[in-house]
C-alpha cells in the first residue's frame, strides 16, 4: 500500500467514524426529545440530518476515487465495506429525524397515562451501533457476531410495545393518535438495531471475505 493511498484511506475511515457518531447522537437525541418532551432538541436533531447527508456524499465520493487505487483485495474490500457503512449510517440519521418529527407532534399533547419501553429499546439499539463501529475500528470479528443475535432481543421489545399500544387504543380511543406516533417511534428505533446489524455484518465480511448477510444462523468459525 503507498503511503498516498494508505492516508486517503485514513480519511475515509475518520470520516466514517464522525458520521457515526453524529448519527448515534441524533437517535440519542432524538429520544431524549421524546422522553423529556423537549420541542427544542427534536429541532436540533432535524436541522442536524443535512449534516450527516453530506458525510454520506462525501465518504462516496472519496471511496469511488480509491477504488480504482486499491492494490490488494483487502482494501478493496476496506473501500467497498465504507460505503456501505455510510449509507447505513445514514438511514440511521433519517430515523433519528422520523423520531424527532413524532416527538414534535406528541408534546402538543397530554402525555400517555402508561410508560412505555422506548429508552430501553434505544439503548439497546445504541450499544449494537457502537459495539458494531467498534468492530470495525479495531477489525474485530468476534465482536461484530455477537451483535447479530441481539437484533432479536430489540425485534422482541418492538412486538411487546406494538402490542401495549394496541391494547390502549382500544382501552382509550382519544389516545389513539398518541399511541401511533409511538408506534412509529419505535419502529424507527427497530430499523436503527437492523442498521447497526447490517453494520456488524459487513465488518465480518471485511474481516474474513465471509458474507453472513440473510442467513438464520451466524455461522461457527
Amino acid at each position: 500500500m503507498t503511503t498516498h493511498f494508505a492516508d486517503e484511506l485514513g480519511k475515509v475511515k475518520e470520516a466514517l467514524l464522525t458520521m457515526g457518531s453524529y448519527a448515534e447522537t441524533a437517535v440519542a437525541q432524538a429520544v431524549q426529545s421524546v422522553t423529556e418532551r423537549n420541542e427544542g432538541l427534536a429541532e436540533q436533531v432535524q436541522s442536524n440530518d443535512d449534516i450527516i447527508d453530506r458525510y454520506e456524499k462525501d465518504i462516496d465520493d472519496m471511496a469511488i476515487l480509491l477504488l480504482a487505487k486499491a492494490p490488494l483485495a483487502t482494501d478493496l474490500r476496506l473501500v467497498t465495506v465504507a460505503m456501505k457503512i455510510s449509507q447505513n449510517l445514514e438511514r440511521i440519521g433519517d430515523e433519528a429525524t422520523t423520531i424527532a418529527r413524532r416527538s414534535v407532534k406528541l408534546n402538543t399533547e397530554p402525555k400517555l397515562p402508561q410508560p412505555f419501553d422506548v429508552p430501553q429499546m434505544a439503548a439497546l439499539a445504541l450499544e449494537m451501533l457502537r459495539d458494531s463501529l467498534d468492530a470495525f475500528v479495531n477489525r474485530d470479528a468476534d465482536k461484530a457476531r455477537a451483535v447479530v443475535p441481539r437484533d432479536k432481543e430489540v425485534d422482541n421489545l418492538n412486538r411487546r410495545i406494538y402490542r401495549e399500544l394496541c391494547a390502549l387504543m382500544e382501552e382509550n380511543p382519544p389516545a389513539i393518535g398518541r399511541c401511533l406516533h409511538l408506534m412509529t417511534i419505535s419502529k424507527s428505533l427497530e430499523r436503527v438495531a437492523d442498521h447497526a446489524t447490517n453494520i456488524a455484518q459487513e465488518v465480518v465480511y471485511l474481516c474474513e471475505a465471509l458474507d453472513i448477510r440473510h442467513e438464520g444462523n451466524v455461522p461457527p468459525r
